[in-house]
């Protein structure tokens, strides 16, 4: 029970209201060493609880008589717009009996409304890297005063470019007491680095291992010959798979709306999300998936972070993630809190070995499936055989006629001279013509 955490009755209230009844083990893990105010570097596989692990002991440290506000008390960093939206919705439903106050900043938003809000200075302000940094630049945003920092998903905000941005904001936040750095993967030596700058004495807390995605999870391949057969196989597991929603993934924006227009044109009711799109078209495609009114999302990897939408049971990878942590935020968007799922990729001989290492990455072998209607000649790379000389045997030639081995050619004897005779003269094969016999000169 939440009750076991020395948390303000007010969020206990709020955790009740929204029937949190068994913390999680990320929650339990990281929610009694941040309200001590310890520094965390937290890993744990996507879904598991993470949002909440960093907000009720931020709230609870924010908690006490109602004060006028005249600073930004703490800052929570994300790297796309979808997750900050998606953390504002979570920070107002934990604060709901609270005096605490949030806003949100990120692209997409008219910057002159957004200068507005932070002009009534908000206790939370959630942002994403871009956008902070142009208002920063605008000279009317101060974070001196922050306490408490968040960091979530801060490998994605790396692999982003976002990394200066990321140290000046850092940087900006200088008397902070206490910051919390969030993440499904363990990231790579830039995010290492990062940590060791930036967390003070940190208490580090990994609560899966790198493979482990949710154990309700089905991971798949099906081998295709080429673009085309993706497609086909695509809309063909839309159209028979079990399921109450799907996101479809795809490497590049441009597939994305080449996918999406196929499977429109097939009578499937569809959505496409990606960075190109205006903030508007991005919001209204995620509401429609989450109320329902749509079953299939096609989008490339801004989806693969942080969204949480109920219900989404098959997730296909039309294209194969270029690295291990891609793949598991993306197939991390089924299968949470405990329900079942499918993940499907499609892989052609351009994708085998993206594939191939995404397996050593995780330390497992997916499901091999084949689709008998749509079965297609590329089952993978051949297999090269060992040559004779590799195998310790050399390759015998065979008699045309016979079809069989031809005996080696048997050496013709050579006569041995006797000591003390003169050298027998050199000649050609044919036994005809002599040979100059050649000096060490020449």
């Amino acid at each position: 029970m939440f009750a076991q955490f020395a948390l303000h009755e007010r969020l206990l209230k709020a955790v009740a209201e929204l029937n949190f009844d068994e913390p999680t083990p990320v929650q339990v893990a990281a929610i009694p060493p941040a309200l001590e105010g310890r520094d965390l570097r937290v890993i744990a596989q996507t879904g598991s609880g993470k949002t909440a692990a960093f907000l009720l002991p931020l709230l609870n440290g924010l908690m006490g008589d109602p004060q006028p506000r005249v600073r930004i008390r703490a800052l929570i960093l994300l790297p796309t717009r979808e997750l900050a939206q998606q953390t504002l919705k979570e920070v107002e439903r934990f604060s709901q009996f609270t005096f605490i106050k949030s806003s949100l900043v990120t692209g997409g938003e008219d910057f002159k409304v957004q200068a507005a809000v932070l002009r009534k200075v908000p206790d939370i302000l959630i942002a994403t890297p871009g956008r902070l940094i142009e208002h920063l630049d605008g000279g009317k945003l101060d974070l001196s005063e922050v306490e408490v920092l968040v960091l979530d998903e801060a490998d994605r905000m790396l692999d982003m470019g976002f990394s200066d941005d990321v140290q000046r904001i850092i940087g900006c936040c200088d008397k902070r007491r206490q910051t919390l750095l969030f993440s499904a993967t363990s990231g790579g030596a830039a995010l290492r680095e990062m940590v060791a700058q930036v967390l003070r004495d940190p208490l580090h807390l990994r609560l899966n291992a790198v493979g482990e995605l949710s154990e309700g999870v089905r991971q798949q391949i099906i081998t295709a010959d080429d673009t085309a057969h993706k497609e086909r196989l695509v809309a063909w597991l839309l159209a028979n798979e079990t399921y109450r929603k799907a996101i479809v993934f795809t490497n590049t924006r441009a597939q994305a709306e080449r996918l999406s227009g196929l499977l429109i044109a097939r009578e499937f009711k569809v959505f496409v999300l990606h960075g190109e799109k205006d903030q508007k078209d991005r919001k209204l495609a995620i509401e429609r998936l989450r109320q329902g009114a749509v079953k299939i999302l096609v989008a490339t990897d801004v989806a693969a972070r942080g969204l949480d939408v109920e219900g989404l049971d098959l997730v296909i990878n039309f294209d194969m993630p270029r690295s291990g942590d891609d793949y598991v935020h993306r197939v991390g968007r089924t299968g949470r809190a405990g329900a079942e799922g499918l993940a499907v990729s499609l892989i052609c001989h351009t994708d085998w070995n993206l594939m191939s290492s995404v397996e050593r990455y995780l330390k497992q072998q997916f499901e091999r499936r084949v689709i008998k209607e749509l079965k297609g000649s590329y089952s993978g790379p051949k297999k090269v055989k060992a040559s004779g000389k590799a195998a310790g045997t050399k390759k015998k030639k065979l008699d045309k006629k016979t079809d069989k081995a031809k005996p080696a050619a048997k050496r013709k004897p050579t006569a041995r001279r006797p000591k003390g005779d003169a050298p027998a003269p050199l000649v050609s094969q044919d036994g005809l013509a002599p040979l100059k016999r050649r000096t060490r000169e020449e």
